[in-house]
């Protein structure tokens, strides 16, 4: 701090302060999150959520054939903790006017960042999708008070006799990594 900055906050508090970040978190390798363009009008929005090329893969992501596409709804309050798939990358998108937080844990073997974690929220005002390949766990919480929705696309249709759902418990990281941090 110069001179001037230290005769702003007084000296019981200088060595408590900090200063709030605004970069996007941590990346991890393989995670893509791209911007969708929305259009409003005095009407409302439009949004393309996905183009497909000619063999039917997301132009925005061309290595994703997608196979299939679920919706889930969340209740306020509730916490879908981490999960992996051994066989299947997903493509999330939450509605704009919906809010979600993302948590992502890279628990890849030899991956340059095994062990790194992300969280980002989702909705929030914009529209994007979020690139989740295999093996990096992944959960959401809805930390608002009214439900929200996630629309997901997989390579690989679910199959309840082998079902690829890796299941590690929702606290791994401490039940406070589902939580809005005070700052």
């Amino acid at each position: 701090m110069t001179s001037v900055e230290d005769d702003l906050v007084s000296a019981g508090y200088r060595e408590r302060l900090t200063t709030q970040s605004y970069r996007p978190g941590a990346r991890i390798a393989g995670v893509a999150l791209v911007d969708l363009a929305t259009f409003s009008d005095e009407g409302g929005d439009f949004c393309e959520i996905v183009r497909l090329s000619p063999a039917g893969t997301l132009l925005a992501l061309p290595d994703f054939l997608p196979r299939q596409i679920n919706y889930s709804l969340m209740e306020p309050g509730a916490i879908k903790g981490w999960h992996l798939h051994r066989r299947q990358d997903d493509v999330w998108f939450v509605p704009p006017a919906d809010r979600l937080l993302v948590g992502l844990l890279d628990t890849r073997a030899g991956s340059p960042t095994c062990d790194r974690t992300r969280r980002l929220v989702m909705g929030a005002g914009k529209a994007r999708l979020l690139f989740i390949p295999r093996g990096v766990a992944h959960g959401v919480a809805n930390l608002s008070s009214r439900p929200a929705g996630i629309l997901y696309l997989t390579n690989a249709l679910f199959d309840p006799e082998d079902p690829d759902e890796h299941r590690l418990p929702y606290d791994l990281l401490g039940a406070e990594f589902w939580t809005i941090q005070p700052g």
